[in-house]
């Protein structure tokens, strides 16, 4: 079997595995619910790091002291 061949099958293993565990989330209520409130505090810590985060870069690209 040759590399690209190998990571082909390995990529088709991963996506079916990825189709059938969102097929079981979505299918059973309380496993749905707990895939959205995890979305949830994933969404409520993340997206405020990076808006901080770029901020701060922007602010040390821009030249700017802290008066």
């Amino acid at each position: 079997m040759t590399d690209a061949n190998a990571r082909t099958a390995a990529n088709l293993v991963l996506v079916s595995a990825g189709v059938a565990a969102a097929y079981v989330v979505l299918t059973k209520p309380p496993l749905r619910r707990l895939a959205f409130r995890l979305v949830e505090y994933w969404l409520g810590a993340s997206v405020p790091v990076f808006l901080m985060t770029q901020a701060r870069q922007a602010w040390t690209e821009s030249g700017s002291r802290h008066a």
